[in-house]
């Protein structure tokens, strides 16, 4: 039940941060337009870093990886932490799918970690 609340925490400050941040930009033309805008310019304002991979299978399957995410590096110290350590990405995945939203996407975001402190964002659009 938290991890809903907190997921839609994030997406509602997404939603904000997703009218505000692209008005300098211009109008996105594609998908993948918008996928590398929160890959450099979200991830810029709200982490101060960029995401260090964007890879998609061209099919709406976007992968959007951070070698170096800022809320996991205190894990890093210890394996222990690495089954727990999802549970502390839910806010971005809201983050990250609220802005889609904001942008004209829907989409479902889910998030992983394999090693710590580098975590995978799953980006599915769904179409209508």
């Amino acid at each position: 039940m938290s991890l809903c609340v907190l997921e839609g925490m994030g997406f509602r400050v997404g939603q904000a941060l997703g009218e505000r941040l692209p008005q300098e930009t211009l109008a996105f033309r594609e998908e993948l337009d918008v996928l590398k805008f929160l890959c450099k310019d979200l991830w810029v304002a709200v982490f101060q870093k960029q995401m260090d991979s964007l890879r998609t299978n061209h099919q709406g399957t976007y992968v959007l990886q951070d070698n170096s995410f800022p809320l996991l590096i205190r894990m890093a110290s210890g394996l222990q932490y690495l089954e727990e350590a999802p549970k502390f990405l839910t806010f971005t995945c809201g983050l990250l799918r609220g802005t889609l939203s904001t942008l004209g996407i829907k989409s479902l975001v889910t998030a992983s970690v394999a090693s710590l402190p580098t975590c995978k964002f799953q980006v599915v659009i769904q179409k209508t």
